[in-house]
């Protein structure tokens, strides 16, 4: 199962409380050196999604990329939508959303069209 929640970061108590019973539902505290982020994570609807929050700003790409580890496995794609402007839902000015459609593959563009492989 590529698609999995970090049970040692469950949020159990209180209003977003849940357990493993809710299998990949759930809201979390992820602890790291310099902050805590609030994710929220689901796989429902055809959609493994998952919202990554602080309070004073918005996850860096290194940050995002670190909280899409503990939920996807290493080759997996997701994805960061950008949707028209009609469609923009915006309940937290510091939260940033990965999205994986289930039993679909996402289309990519060729690596040569994001930059030269190795090149950092």
């Amino acid at each position: 199962m590529s698609f999995q929640v970090p049970e040692k970061y469950r949020i159990t108590k209180g209003a977003m409380g849940s357990n493993e019973g809710f299998g990949n539902n759930g809201a979390f505290w992820v602890k790291t050196k310099k902050c805590v982020f609030t994710v929220i994570a689901s796989d429902q609807m055809g959609w493994e999604y998952v919202s990554v929050s602080l309070p004073l700003r918005c996850p860096t790409w290194e940050e995002m990329c670190f909280i899409k580890s503990l939920f996807w496995e290493q080759d997996d794609c997701v994805i960061q939508y950008h949707p028209s402007k009609k469609d923009y839902v915006n309940n937290h000015p510091h939260c940033l959303h990965m999205w994986r459609p289930i039993n679909q593959e996402i289309p990519t563009p060729p690596s040569f069209m994001v930059g030269k492989v190795g090149a950092a």
